[in-house]
């Protein structure tokens, strides 16, 4: 789906183009999800190379992330996106010209559909290509904030529930994701961090003077999280660490009472065992009180282990 974003009279219109249309006149943003062969043939009558296919936006090495070449300033950046209480970090291309800003994206991206809103709305004040990727990249740092705050607050109740034996699972469970989500958000904060440097050091004299402070703000609000980032793994750490002792103490404290039985029942099954014997020349066989005598025996041992071991603060 091919979708463009025309400034005309400082409101913005929404249209959706087709492979035999062009490029409407104010156009400022033309946005392509999901792209198939044909709408990716209609970009690249618009660039000097062609249009950049799903492996091209997913590399991972700087030089293919970010570049400039005779079609622009080129910047493939991990956006995050929260499928329910897990984190996904997703590319999206984004490719600025002088008069227009190009972007490529293969799942859908909330901060994208939030930009469109505040477009819509007037809510964004942004009248070149330049100014529309610093904004987006001014909600995506925003973003990854509040992301890291939600992570704190869930490890902060975890921590109240770390020691509840009901709740190990869901908490071993969550542990999990929240690791898992502060990775990938910590990833999505320095790729942002490497792309806006690129912008600052290769792009500088394309930008003005309010961009530049925005970008200097961004990467300076990068630099205040990235350590949170990793007091969060290290709280991550700690309740995981908790956790684990918490269940093996769980699983001693079951061992110790099988050891304490088994230890409690051993001088009764010892006397058991001895006259359970068969042998002829057992002078106990003919005694009357064999019978209750061996039973208060054995009766007794047990009761003199359990409270030996009761007296040691053993149990």
């Amino acid at each position: 789906m091919i979708t463009a974003y025309i400034l005309r009279n400082d409101v913005w219109e929404t249209r959706e183009l087709g492979v035999e249309d062009g490029i409407p006149e104010h156009t400022l943003w033309i946005d392509l999800f999901r792209p198939d062969d044909d709408e990716r043939q209609w970009l690249s009558r618009y660039l000097y190379e062609e249009a950049p296919d799903e492996e091209d936006i997913n590399e991972i090495e700087a030089s293919a992330r970010f570049y400039l070449d005779n079609d622009g300033l080129h910047i493939n950046s991990l956006f995050p996106q929260r499928v329910g209480h897990e984190v996904r970090a997703i590319n999206v291309f984004f490719l600025v010209q002088p008069s227009r800003l190009f972007t490529i994206r293969e799942e859908d991206v909330g901060l994208i559909r939030l930009m469109r809103n505040y477009l819509r709305l007037g809510r964004v004040e942004a009248d070149r290509p330049e100014a529309l990727l610093v904004e987006l990249f001014n909600l995506k740092v925003d973003y990854l904030s509040d992301q890291l705050e939600d992570v704190y607050t869930v490890l902060d109740e975890l921590s109240e529930e770390v020691f509840d034996n009901d709740k190990l699972d869901e908490v071993f469970k969550q542990i999990t994701l929240q690791e898992d989500g502060n990775g990938k958000i910590r990833l999505a904060l320095l790729d942002t961090q490497r792309g806006l440097r690129f912008m600052q050091r290769y792009y500088r004299r394309h930008l003005h003077e309010e961009e530049i402070k925005d970008v200097k703000e961004m990467l300076s609000d990068i630099e205040s999280l990235l350590p949170h980032t990793q007091f969060l793994f290290d709280k991550i750490n700690f309740l995981l660490d908790a956790a684990m002792g918490f269940t093996s103490l769980q699983q001693n404290k079951i061992i110790k009472i099988f050891s304490v039985a088994a230890v409690v029942f051993l001088p009764p099954t010892l006397i058991a065992s001895i006259y359970g014997m068969n042998f002829i020349s057992m002078p106990e066989l003919r005694w009357e009180v064999g019978y209750p005598l061996a039973l208060g025996l054995m009766l007794s041992s047990a009761v003199g282990t359990y409270w030996f071991f009761k007296r040691k603060g053993w149990l």
